[in-house]
């Protein structure tokens, strides 16, 4: 018997290097009504891997949504966001930029590669809170994602 669809938890992908930014996020996501499984990864490669399944990610859930920081090892967020959205598998993926950048270009530059929306991370804890409930209740609650899986077309 299959769940359904409506209380099978929302696949999240977290692309972030900084450990205190991915535990506040985890924490602002637990209080959340929205039954949810987070995958964080610190890297823009392994994101890549992740998304197209290779490797180790082979078997891995295709994420409803990506919380993307542009400041990343390897390969940044801005090179991650240009590779997802030029792949016809992923580019329906809603991607929320979610970094320190306040930089005009970095906002003009994600938003040309087709990010879905540029929100710059506040420094205060609360606030810093308050932000990633309200992307929560909006992406998670309020829009209707795609469905991710098999079921998957480009």
């Amino acid at each position: 018997m299959s769940v359904p669809e409506l209380v099978r938890p929302v696949e999240i992908l977290l692309v972030e290097d900084n450990p205190g930014d991915v535990r506040l996020t985890m924490e602002a996501l637990k209080e959340a009504k929205v039954i949810n499984h987070l995958t964080v990864l610190k890297d823009g490669v392994e994101a890549l891997a992740f998304l197209r399944r290779q490797g180790q990610y082979a078997k891995a859930a295709r994420p409803h949504l990506i919380l993307l920081d542009l400041n990343l090892p390897k390969k940044d967020g801005r090179e991650v966001l240009a590779e997802i959205k030029a792949d016809d598998k992923l580019k329906r993926i809603p991607v929320v930029v979610l970094t320190t950048s306040q930089d005009e270009q970095d906002v003009l530059k994600s938003y040309h590669l087709h990010a879905n929306c540029y929100i710059t991370k506040p420094v205060d804890l609360e606030q810093f809170i308050t932000v990633v409930k309200s992307i929560e209740g909006f992406w998670l609650g309020i829009v209707v994602l795609p469905k991710n899986g098999k079921n998957h077309t480009a």
